[in-house]
């Protein structure tokens, strides 16, 4: 991984956008490292500006964060913009909570506060299409790691769903050569340690009220060990299907 300079040409095969500091790339970071592939990482929270156009990547990567989608922030829309431009230049993006809700309006649906939260290690559901089977694997119930109560509750036009929950119908959609998902398919034990440690006012509040749906730090520290290797495993798919998908890919080295 490397800083960029935003005024230089890429000298990278994929720009990972980054909102908050503790909403970091995890796996993707360690993922992208294993594959010998480049990569640039923007920090907003960090100071670091988003660059002005993604031209010349193979692939975009947006990332998760404590904030709604529909903030009034800039730094948001301009994620939005980029997102825009890389599916006009056939570059795909790959989104992760908020990334992936930051997809959805960019690309015309909608996202909006759920009833309840989902916070934690749960299960979803797998749609049963070729389009879902390769993204997602053969898995019809895999688990999953969780932390959002916002979600795309509508899909953008031609938007495929891929997966749901039964608190978020809408955990996964793919289009044309992008993949947005709800859950966070990048997460590490290490990033779970981070955010249990300051996990926010409501989440106490969240425990208490919707046991079907948030973990109590204790149960989902006991599920991480179980569920990690699996999670971990289908990131590794996803990854190398949305690492198909980069422009001159076949020339990338495995």
């Amino acid at each position: 991984m490397a800083r960029m300079n935003t005024t230089s040409p890429p000298t990278a095969d994929v720009l990972v956008l980054q909102h908050l500091m503790e909403d970091g790339p995890g796996l993707l970071g360690q993922w992208l490292d294993a594959q010998g592939v480049t990569w640039h990482l923007r920090c907003t929270e960090a100071g670091e500006a988003y660059p002005t156009s993604v031209r010349g990547y193979r692939g975009l990567a947006v990332l998760g964060g404590a904030w709604s989608a529909d903030d009034d922030r800039p730094t948001l829309r301009q994620a939005e913009a980029l997102i825009l431009e890389a599916d006009a230049l056939g570059i795909p993006v790959i989104g992760h909570c908020l990334g992936g809700q930051l997809m959805a309006r960019a690309f015309g649906g909608r996202v909006e506060r759920l009833p309840q939260p989902e916070v934690g290690w749960w299960p979803i559901t797998r749609v049963e299409s070729p389009t879902a089977l390769e993204w997602l694997g053969d898995a019809l119930q895999p688990t999953v790691y969780q932390w959002h109560q916002d979600s795309f509750t509508e899909l953008p036009p031609g938007a495929e769903l891929l997966a749901s929950s039964h608190i978020c119908a809408h955990q996964a959609f793919a289009l044309r050569n992008h993949l947005a998902m709800q859950f966070h398919i990048e997460i590490t034990p290490a990033k779970i340690k981070d955010w249990l440690e300051e996990p926010g006012q409501a989440y106490p509040v969240h425990v208490l009220l919707h046991r079907d749906s948030v973990q109590d730090p204790a149960s989902m520290n006991a599920a991480t060990p179980l569920n990690q290797s699996g999670s971990e495993a289908m990131a590794d798919r996803i990854y190398r299907v949305w690492r198909s998908r980069w422009p001159g890919a076949s020339s990338i080295s495995r």
